[in-house]
């Protein structure tokens, strides 16, 4: 070990595989339970989805602006985040999701700082794939523009390629730890994410969907060709371990927490009363 340099830190890696949109928000808020009782490490966490999801962010409306029948139509189901932001449809990407301390020696007070922090991690991960990404510095209000799709605007130290949006996050903060998960598209569908959202007409809609395409971008639409899910996962592990200067330990899930997973996911995440509060 040279000169200056410190040993990597242990962190739990966990790839869940595919799950409900509904089980993986429960799984999210269980490692951050654990976590907070000092259980577990942090935690990095890969996830993907089955049926594909529309994940709205904790404080979203839906009256007005999500169009649920057409989700139901297209077999994709709804579940509201424990986290902030707007509407993400989840289907063709690897998800991540990071749980650490308030606390910890690299965390910061500040959310943007702590954004910037943990998309070190991201960035070093479309690096590995041959992609140069930067951090984006938006240069308006975040959530001005009144759009309820994520991808279509950049919020603090999130990724962009050429200036258009490569992968959004979202982070709450609970019982002294953050939580901060976030989509990786590998593909994106324009024409299922629109459906989902309410219009005024049909000229508006194809209008934003036209216009999206140059606001965000996938990994397949960079590379151009068709990226394995493997090759993402192991580029964005190699990517946090190296953007955070941590060890990612293999991390088992016990079965308590499975079971603890499914009885929140039973009682709140696929509760029409939490999903469509607001």
């Amino acid at each position: 070990m040279g000169v200056g340099e410190t040993l990597s830190e242990e962190w739990f890696f966990l790839d869940t595989g595919i799950s409900s949109p509904a089980f993986n928000m429960a799984m999210d808020e269980v490692l951050l339970n654990w976590h907070s009782k000092g259980e577990i490490p942090p935690v990095l966490r890969f996830y993907e989805w089955e049926p594909a999801g529309l994940s709205l962010g904790y404080f979203q409306k839906t009256v007005g602006r999500i169009d649920v029948q057409a989700a139901k139509e297209q077999g994709i189901d709804i579940v509201r985040r424990p986290t902030g932001g707007l509407a993400v449809l989840h289907d063709k990407e690897l998800t991540y999701s990071v749980i650490i301390s308030e606390k910890h020696k690299i965390m910061s007070p500040s959310i943007i700082e702590s954004y910037r922090v943990l998309s070190q991690g991201l960035l070093e991960g479309y690096r590995l794939l041959g992609i140069s990404a930067e951090l984006a510095i938006p240069d308006k209000p975040i959530g001005k523009t009144g759009t309820a799709v994520c991808f279509e605007e950049a919020s603090w130290y999130e990724l962009e390629i050429d200036g258009k949006k490569a992968a959004g996050s979202a982070q709450t903060r609970q019982k002294g730890v953050i939580l901060q998960h976030g989509s990786i598209p590998i593909d994106i569908d324009e024409d299922a994410l629109y459906n989902v959202f309410v219009f005024p007409n049909e000229k508006v809609k194809e209008r934003a969907k036209k216009g999206f395409k140059e606001k965000a971008v996938s990994i397949n639409r960079i590379l151009g060709r068709e990226a394995t899910m493997d090759e993402v996962k192991i580029a964005f592990k190699n990517g946090f371990q190296k953007g955070l200067n941590i060890e990612l330990t293999p991390y088992e899930l016990p079965q308590q927490m499975i079971d603890e997973a499914r009885e929140l996911m039973a009682e709140k995440y696929t509760a029409d009363s939490y999903t469509f509060y607001r």
